[in-house]
């Protein structure tokens, strides 16, 4: 008796390896999709991406660089205060309000041929926002100013 315990326990120890090992997998596979790494104009510069690699790219929109095209379609650039990145924006959204010179901002989309082709961009929510990783860059290259000071 003793033996088919023992040899149960076994059987359900494996199957809920088994279960477990495929759940991670499950988990890792749907978040492949979903995790957008952050990158900087300068570190984009260094290093360009692939292609058909989706990113977020993240800075300063360059004063006076913002170019309206056709619908809700435009260009402007990215800038770190180092490098700077320019971005065509070919999303379906109109430009967000809040979406000006000067400002921070975070693009998603691809790297391709010298100029980020942005299908989404993020602008500040209010007055005194700011994207966390953008802080980090512009104050990594001396060009972040506190609105507090």
């Amino acid at each position: 008796m003793k033996s088919l315990k023992k040899q149960r326990r076994i059987q359900v120890l494996a199957a809920g390896s088994v279960a477990l090992v495929l759940a991670v997998a499950l988990i890792g596979y749907g978040f492949s999709d979903g995790i957008n790494l952050y990158r900087s104009p300068s570190q984009v510069t260094e290093a360009a991406p692939e292609p058909d690699e989706f990113f977020q790219l993240g800075g300063l929109v360059k004063e006076g660089s913002i170019v309206n095209r056709d619908g809700v379609a435009f260009d402007f650039v990215i800038t770190d205060g180092a490098a700077e990145i320019p971005v065509a924006y070919v999303g379906g959204d109109p430009r967000p309000d809040l979406f000006s010179e000067g400002q921070g901002t975070i693009a998603k989309g691809w790297y391709r041929d010298g100029r980020f082709e942005a299908r989404e961009i993020l602008a500040k929510h209010d007055e005194t926002y700011m994207p966390r990783e953008v802080v980090d860059t512009l104050k990594a290259t001396g060009v972040y100013k506190d609105p507090d000071a």
